[in-house]
């Protein structure tokens, strides 16, 4: 039997489903989180300065690189574990460090990135954080170290995955420039559990700063359209009322539609990008199945209240100017109809114009035929005149009786014959 021929993407995509495991965590342990992503253009980047400067970090410890166009690492760096990701357009690196500081939330946790090697980046940070994950103690420690960590005003606490841990943080930057995560974990949790939990706590900040992308280009361009929604209003109103000349309403008309087609041009992939990362986060969310803890509001709860009034504003602000696009291109509809109308009002006068110039000409026409008549019946009896003279004056007719006699039928005969030249030319 001949061998299957296998697709030759069969093993890379189903490889691809496993190529980010979760790491393996015991508790105690620390967790430093950074995430990285160019200014500008971050789906275009360069991607091979991400693994270079990952690559870097490993010279550093004199561990070996990953595989040419890698897009994952996980590997020792001295003490610590790290695990690297390249995202469509950002970069993330996490180190976990066994023990715990005696300090919570030591910025010097950081440190495991050197300085000058985090002041070469390839881009900038999106968000850092400091997470801190501890044996579960009683409620009374735990309440006191959620009191002394976080601010309570902001902090989100909930005990997870059917008691495994319980996971708190304010979604504030520290003085350092960090955030502060804690997970207080069930004695019994296993290690990829443990791993699972602190996954989706780095992922559900990722991608909240990520999605919070969408709100600044919302707020950057509220002027820009505010001021094009006036100008379109203004420019529907003159088209009802014809102030303009078409010709300068539709100038006008043509640099809005323009000017928002560009608008949705330049946002369409931060608004697709930004729906996307707010649907992770909330999955995220779900997935850790939370349950509420000592009466404290659910990372659910923080972010129906904090996240989601700005995705919903990124989201009206996205349908707005689609609609604006739209009202753009039913304005050019209605003047291209008040112009065609116009036009075909135009047209209908010409036309009436034509029809009386034509029926003139051809009053004219008449006219001229008439005379025509006239004149060629008087020479044509002349002529009858003078040929019959001589047979007048021998039947004892005088020249008057003879151009009496001649003058009826030959203007007949000259009448009907220009009627049939006329009738062969039509």
């Amino acid at each position: 039997m001949p061998p299957i021929s296998d697709h030759p993407l069969r093993y890379q995509l189903t490889n691809e489903l496993h190529a980010r495991p979760f790491p393996s965590l015991e508790a105690p342990c620390t967790a430093v989180f950074l995430a990285v992503k160019q200014p500008a253009n971050a789906v275009a980047r360069d991607r091979a300065q991400d693994l270079a400067h990952l690559c870097d970090l490993l010279d550093r410890h004199g561990v070996a690189h990953p595989q040419p166009g890698a897009t994952h690492y996980s590997g020792q760096i001295g003490r610590h574990s790290l695990k690297w990701e390249q995202h469509t357009e950002f970069v993330t690196y996490t180190v976990f460090t066994p023990g715990l500081s005696a300090r919570p939330f030591d910025p010097a946790e950081f440190e495991v990135f050197p300085e000058d090697w985090l002041a070469a980046l390839p881009g900038v940070r999106v968000t850092s954080a400091l997470i801190r994950i501890e044996p579960r103690p009683d409620a009374a420690q735990l309440t006191s170290n959620l009191r002394d960590w976080f601010v309570p005003e902001s902090l989100a606490v909930s005990e997870v995955l059917d008691g495994s841990a319980v996971i708190g943080t304010d979604f504030r930057i520290n003085p350092a420039g960090h955030m502060r995560m804690a997970a207080f974990v069930t004695p019994g949790t296993g290690a990829r559990r443990i791993g699972r939990i602190v996954q989706r706590m780095c992922e559900i900040e990722t991608y909240k700063a990520m999605s919070m992308l969408g709100l600044s280009r919302v707020k950057a361009m509220s002027g820009p359209l505010g001021d094009l929604e006036r100008d379109l209003t203004s420019l529907m109103g003159q088209i009802s009322r014809g102030d303009a000349p078409p010709e300068v309403t539709l100038d006008r008309l043509l640099q809005i539609s323009a000017e928002l087609e560009n608008m949705i041009a330049e946002t369409a992939f931060r608004f697709g990008a930004t729906g996307a990362y707010e649907a992770i986060v909330h999955q995220r969310i779900e997935v850790m199945r939370e349950e509420r803890f000592d009466g404290r509001q659910t990372f659910s709860e923080f972010m129906m209240r904090r996240y989601d009034p700005a995705m919903r504003t990124v989201t009206s602000t996205q349908t707005r100017l689609r609609d604006l696009s739209q009202r753009a291109t039913r304005a050019g509809e209605l003047l291209r109809t008040k112009v065609d109308v116009a036009r075909s009002a135009q047209n209908q006068a010409l036309l009436e114009s034509m029809d009386r110039r034509a029926d003139l000409a051809l009053r004219l026409q008449e006219t001229v035929e008439g005379l025509s008549v006239v004149a060629i019946s008087y020479y044509a009896v002349s002529l009858v005149a003078y040929a019959g003279y001589p047979l007048a004056k021998a039947a004892g007719l005088g020249k008057g009786e003879l151009t009496a006699l001649v003058t009826l039928p030959v203007v007949a005969l000259v009448w009907w014959m220009v009627r049939r030249i006329r009738s062969r030319m039509h």
